[in-house]
């Protein structure tokens, strides 16, 4: 019983459905920088970060104190979610462009 429950339970957080009322900001590294660098988002609510890599190479989206990263190849978008955050700003950085691709989440 325990196993049916726990299996149901992922397959609805996993599930596309599950996750359509939470809020999606995006985000698009080109030409060795973020769009925006500023990423305003509600405090204490779950989102879903959208990054999308239009640079000629591959980039990393990082944040040591999120303990969030993700490397994308040339054209590829990909989703993290995070956990609800305490009001606050966060930085980020692209480790393919750390002088040029930094930025920040702020929790509002």
């Amino acid at each position: 019983m325990r196993r049916t429950a726990l299996a149901l339970c992922l397959t609805a957080l996993a599930s596309p459905a599950a996750w359509a009322d939470k809020p999606t900001f995006t985000l698009v590294a080109e030409n060795g920088r973020f769009t925006p660098e500023v990423v305003e988002v509600p405090a204490n609510t779950r989102f879903r970060l959208e990054i999308t890599n239009k640079n000629a190479g591959p980039e990393e989206f990082e944040s040591l104190e999120l303990r969030k990263e993700t490397v994308l190849a040339p054209g590829v978008t990909r989703t993290i979610v995070f956990a609800p955050l305490k009001p606050g700003r966060y930085p980020f950085f692209g480790e393919f462009h750390p002088d040029t691709a930094k930025g920040e989440i702020v929790a509002k």
